[in-house]
């Protein structure tokens, strides 16, 4: 039941992301933004007018790499940045679903609607992936459900919508943990080897992989001190040991392959190129003339960055198209930026904190182990079940890195479609704070949310949506839920008005 809450309050999110971009982009110019436009060289068809006033606000800023990369591939240097999974899934698409509309549609024509309908399913099953490891990790059904159905209101969700990857990268990575928590630890490597195709910042779901496999081989050690001896207790150390150490190695590799495959390729595009400025389009080679734009000439000299002694383009891209690095963000100018993604970073703070709060000597051992009087109690389910602990040092780490490496207004999506915490801590504060909700001094799984109407009549709805009952009580709600819903919400409905408008956030 609770599943069938979240499909349908994700589908509902999605149509009015849809229609609010639409209706936004109709109503708003757009503003003349320094941003990457590069020429159509393909001549419209009949229906490319009306999909381009309708999705047209889907392929505003970064959304305009990927669909270049998924209509002309890697051409130009800085399209490196962005990762080749979803150009290839855009692209496939527009090959094979939306083939039937290749006589009335343009290649981008049908990238548009791909996006709108791969994106859009694509976060369907993040949503759903979302509260299946929520319920694996919390032992919570209500905070779960409550979670997931936050996420579907994400701050990111103009991102979520449009031409970017981190629809596909969340349904990656929150399928990915869930397999590991359930310890099918090969299908989880090959879904978070995957994301990483999508996104660089997969990199760092290796750490889960190394994290969670550790805990059940110390789980296994101590069940086999209690229960062996002998020669036979050092074998089976032995074989825990050894089979740790083959899994995060061969996991591992899985999971960094993508990148160092993409690497590869951008190597040997620059470094050693077999094209000619004759094979490109003057169009694109005019606008590179124009912008700066680096492209691959196999009759030019290779650029610097290729003498280097690890060669990665990613990492040159980052430094020069994008001037980013340890705390170059850090000027007067970009205040507003800060200001704009502190609601996140205070979402991460916040969890930490409090986490810490409840379990400083579990976070003091890393959470490999625990006391002696801990280990006899059944673990307290919720957001400060000892399963969570991985997961806030993750989330802890992607806002240390995002606040000090990168364009820091950035910091909001990078988190909502890489960890779950955000959403946990979330829904941790409002079941605790909010009166409507009826939270309970403990967490118990399996309890039915009640509204506040059904709790008076003394009934239950098991599709009971908790987020939009809170709604039409707004002014009723405690402080906490007001400052949550209005974050929420205000970033959920002006995401859509500013990006799909050339306008500048997050």
């Amino acid at each position: 039941m609770d599943v069938r809450v979240v499909l349908h309050f994700a589908v509902l999110t999605r149509a009015l992301s849809l229609l609010l971009q639409a209706l936004f982009n109709a109503a708003i110019p757009d503003h003349e933004a320094d941003a990457f436009r590069p020429p159509r060289i393909e001549e419209p068809l009949y229906l490319d007018p009306v999909v381009e006033g309708c999705l047209g606000g889907l392929s505003h800023w970064d959304a305009e790499h990927y669909l270049f990369i998924a209509e002309r591939g890697y051409l130009y240097e800085h399209n490196f940045a962005f990762f080749p999974l979803l150009p290839v899934v855009l692209r496939g698409l527009a090959e094979t679903l939306l083939w039937p509309l290749s006589g009335w549609l343009s290649v981008r024509g049908r990238l548009l609607v791909a996006v709108a309908l791969g994106n859009s399913a694509l976060f369907l099953l993040s949503a759903v992936a979302l509260h299946a490891m929520s319920r694996a990790v919390l032992q919570d059904r209500r905070l779960a459900l409550l979670s997931s159905l936050l996420y579907c209101l994400t701050p990111a969700n103009v991102f979520m919508t449009s031409g970017y990857s981190e629809s596909l990268f969340a349904a990656l990575t929150f399928g990915g943990l869930f397999l590991l928590e359930k310890g099918f630890t090969f299908r989880a490597c090959l879904a978070l080897g995957i994301a990483t195709a999508a996104r660089s910042n997969g990199l760092v779901n290796v750490g889960f992989l190394l994290y969670l496999p550790s805990l059940r081989a110390l789980s296994q050690i101590r069940a086999y001190r209690a229960t062996t001896a002998g020669r036979s207790k050092a074998l089976r150390y032995a074989w825990v040991v050894a089979r740790l150490l083959v899994t995060s190695l061969l996991g591992t590799a899985i999971i960094a392959l993508p990148f160092c495959a993409f690497q590869y390729y951008g190597y040997r595009t620059f470094c050693t190129p077999s094209t000619s400025l004759e094979r490109i389009p003057p169009a694109l080679v005019s606008l590179a003339e124009r912008k700066g734009y680096r492209i691959p000439d196999e009759n030019g000299p290779p650029p610097l960055w290729c003498m280097r002694p690890l060669p990665l383009l990613y990492s040159h891209i980052q430094d020069v198209y994008w001037d980013v690095g340890f705390l170059r963000y850090f000027e007067l100018k970009q205040i507003p930026n800060f200001l704009l993604a502190l609601p996140m970073a205070s979402l991460g703070i916040v969890a930490a904190y409090a986490y810490y709060q409840a379990n400083p000597d579990m976070c003091l051992r890393l959470g490999l182990w625990e006391s002696a009087s801990r280990r006899l109690d059944k673990p307290t389910p919720g957001f400060f079940n000892p399963k969570v602990f991985v997961y806030v040092v993750h989330s802890s780490v992607l806002l240390l890195f995002g606040t000090s490496c990168m364009h820091v207004q950035v910091l909001t999506r990078f988190m909502a479609s890489s960890s779950p915490v955000p959403f946990w801590i979330s829904a941790h504060l409002l079941l605790l704070n909010e009166p409507l909700l009826h939270r309970r001094k403990t967490s118990v799984p399996n309890v039915q949310l009640r509204s506040h109407n059904s709790s008076r009549n003394g009934c239950t709805n098991p599709l009971h949506n908790p987020v939009s009952a809170l709604l039409p009580h707004w002014r009723t709600c405690s402080p906490t839920t007001q400052c949550i819903l209005g974050y929420f919400l205000s970033y959920w409905v002006l995401g859509l008005a500013l990006h799909c408008n050339f306008l500048p956030w997050t």
